[in-house]
Formats: structure tokens, sequence, C-alpha cells
């Protein structure tokens, strides 16, 4: 057996160790003992899950938490590889009480825009054979196997009932991207009349796709902050740049299947998880930032299906939350980012993963308070560890690409989405356009 396989199975079986079995009564056959066997150990017939897409969960603030009954979440999701199988990971991970799944359902989006789902798509997720369950507290939870052809560069529809008074307290914040709530259980509906729309996905965190092993598919972790998130762009446009990055892998030639997940969460740091001062306005979103890098490796990276290559991106937050949504005890210099990085090196490598170093981009005058000479200097120091040190397997000069090539201590103007931090639209293909399709090859 190879070591990638080795790596595959062991990731996988993070995932599928969290697998519970339903706590409602079966309304389909139970599945196959081979079939469900091999999934349970990252194979399927004939091929290997690999992750198409993936979001960050994180925890809410008290302050924020909504309570859903009776309600069905409609939410759609940019895939980055396609199958003829595919699994549904969900997760309650920052739940304080178990939660109860009626029904849910995935089906293709039909059209480009809105929640419906595509005639003849519809399929029932099972659990166990269930097609209700309950995940403890604390829990993911991964779906059975159901086929469904979905394309490279798919919109996939997931729909999760919610029969009892259910908390949201386990979301990813910021996806740019809208999503819906509709009365009662409507998760089977080609539409629904939404009495709400949420701009997060909900207790949802990840898609994996059965691809022929004789395909050499694997999957590419891009571990970052907002600009990984996609902070700023187009709404429900899909330009972040690890999507753009996927349709620039869908589009070469000679080319295995590259699953790309994004990572990213919004305010991340390496170093630390949300400490938002007391009193202050970031007690408010703070918790929507997710555990430091370092802290949810293991789940965001490590147990990704059939991931190959991480690219990180991080190091930003770090240097410019103290002071601003962090307390500042917690400022950090450069050494301690640089040491940061380093252990998602070597953790990456006991796992065989290719470790690729991103260049942090320039923030001078940006509007959320982070520049300063002391935050300029550590972000040269980091930048040029990262280009010369040779420590990562490859770097990304995301600095480079996106600078003012008369003031690099700046984004350049076409890129700049206004806060002088993150990208626009264009900037996000710039990013895209930077990475080296030969990395992955």
């Amino acid at each position: 057996m190879s070591a990638t396989r080795t790596r595959r199975l062991r990731a996988v079986a993070l995932l599928t160790g969290a697998l519970v079995l339903g706590a409602g009564t079966a309304t389909s056959a139970a599945p196959d003992p081979a079939v469900a066997a091999k999934a349970a150990h990252g194979r399927g017939t004939g091929g290997e899950w690999i992750g198409t897409w993936a979001s960050v969960p994180t925890a809410v603030p008290a302050s924020g938490v909504t309570v859903l009954q009776d309600q069905t979440v409609r939410q759609v999701v940019r895939t980055s590889i396609g199958g003829g199988s595919l699994q549904v990971r969900f997760t309650n991970e920052f739940g304080e009480t178990p939660l109860v799944v009626g029904e849910a359902h995935v089906g293709l989006r039909d059209g480009s825009t809105g929640t419906d789902v595509l005639a003849g798509t519809d399929r029932t997720l099972t659990f166990g054979g269930s097609t209700s369950t309950t995940v403890p507290a604390g829990a993911p939870l991964l779906s059975d196997p159901v086929q469904l052809d979905l394309p490279d560069g798919g919109d996939l529809v997931v729909s999760i009932h919610l029969p009892e008074a259910t908390p949201v307290t386990t979301v990813h914040a910021f996806p740019y991207q809208d999503n819906v709530v509709a009365a009662g259980d409507v998760t089977g509906a080609r539409s629904v009349t939404p009495t709400a729309t949420v701009g997060q996905w909900v207790f949802l965190s990840g898609v994996s796709v059965l691809a022929p092993e004789r395909d050499r598919a694997s999957a590419i972790v891009a571990l970052g902050d907002s600009i990984t998130d996609g902070a700023e762009t187009t709404r429900g446009a899909n330009r972040r740049w690890p999507d753009l990055l996927a349709e620039r892998l869908r589009g070469a030639r000679g080319f295995p299947d590259r699953g790309v997940l994004n990572e990213g969460v919004s305010g991340n740091r390496l170093l630390h998880d949300p400490n938002p001062p007391a009193g202050s306005p970031a007690q408010g979103y703070a918790a929507f930032f997710g555990e430091s890098a370092l802290r949810r490796f293991d789940r965001d990276v490590a147990a990704q299906p059939g991931v190959e290559h991480l690219v990180v991106l991080l190091g930003v937050n770090d240097l410019g939350h103290p002071g601003t949504s962090a307390p500042e005890s917690e400022t950090v210099t450069a050494q301690q980012v640089i040491d940061a990085h380093r252990q998602l090196i070597a953790r990456a490598h006991q796992l065989g993963i290719t470790a690729i170093g991103g260049t942090i981009l320039p923030f001078e005058g940006d509007t959320l308070g982070f520049s300063s000479e002391e935050n300029e200097a550590a972000r040269q120091q980091v930048n040029h560890w990262i280009r010369t040190s040779g420590e990562y397997d490859a770097v990304v000069d995301f600095d480079a690409a996106l600078r003012d090539p008369r003031e690099h201590r700046r984004l350049n103007p076409r890129y700049d989405s206004g806060d002088h931090l993150h990208p626009n639209d264009a900037g996000m293909r710039a990013m895209a356009e930077a990475v080296p399709l030969g990395l992955f090859r």
C-alpha cells in the first residue's frame, strides 16, 4: 500500500469515525454492507473519496444565536470536481445539545441563481440507512453515499429539516452566498417559499465525491483567512480565489481531477483563537473568526478526503488584530508567525501532503487599523522567509502579484476592494492566476 493511500485512509477515517446511526425509522433499504465498509475506509466501489467542497465551521457569538423549529434550511455550494456518487458532511461541532435532523436532501441547482432543484436530480440522504438522525453535541455527521451525477464546477443544493427547536450554533458566517429558510419539511421540494434569507452556511461543512482510482484525483486545501474566504467579492458569484483556481484547473489540459477545498475563514489567525476585549464591539462577531489554524489543522486539512496539497495564506490577522479585535497582549513577532508556519509544514509533511506557502498581501492605509510601521516590517520579514527559506515545498507570491508596482506596501488600486486589505473580484482572479498549475500535476 502506498504512503499516499495510507494517508488518505487515515484522514478519511477521522471523518467517518464520527458517523452516527440514525435516530428515526429508516424509510429506505439499508446500504450494502460491502459498500458501507469500503466507504468507511475512504474507498467506494472502484474509487476513492475526494473532497470537492468544504467550509470552516465556527461558533456563534452568544448574542447572535437564533432558533429554528420545523423549518428547512436550503443551501447552495459550488463544487470543484464532479462524480457519480457523493457524501455530505454536516456538523454540530459547536453545539451544546444534540442536533436532530428530520430529513436531508441534495440535488443539482436549476439555473445559476436561486435555490430551485433541477427536476429529476433530488436525492434523499440517509445516515446509517435512516432518513433521520441525531448528531451529538460537538460532533460532525457524514451521510451515506448517494448516487447523483454531479458535474465539474456544479452547484449543489443541500436541504436540511430541523423538526425540533434548534439553536443555530455551528455556522460559516461569511460565505458571500445567500441561502434560505422555509417553513416545514420541504427538503424534497423543487422550489421553496423563503421565510428568511441567511448569509451563512448552517450545520454544513463538506461534500466529497467518489472518483475512479485510475483517475489519480486528489484535493487541494486552501488554508486561510478572509482573503481566501472571498471577503468583499461579488455575492453569489463564486469569485473567491480558490473557486477561480478550480476553474483554471478544470480548463487545463492533461490534469487529473483536483478538488479545491476553501478552508478560509474571516478573521482567522495562526496562533490565537478569538479573544475579543471585554466591552469591545468584537464581542458581537469575533466567534465567527474560528479556531486558530494550528488548532483546526487536523479537521480542516488532515481529515479532508484525498488531500495531497496545502496552500497556506495566513498571518495578516496575527499582525493586525492585537489592539483592534484582540487584546494587545496577543501581539506577535514575525518569528512567532514564522514558527507557526513551520508547524503547519511539519504536520503536512508528516501526512505526505505537499505544503505551499503564500506571501502576505500588502495592507498599508487599510481601513481596519492593521497598518503600522511595525506590522509592515513583520510582514516583510515573514514574506522574505516564505520566499527564501526553502522550508515550504513551493511558494505562491501573492504579494508580488497584487501589490502596487510603484508603492509595494499598498494593494494595486485595480485589485483593491476599497478597504486596502481585501482584493476585489479582479484581485481574486489575479491571485488564482498567480498559482502555478504545475504544482498540482
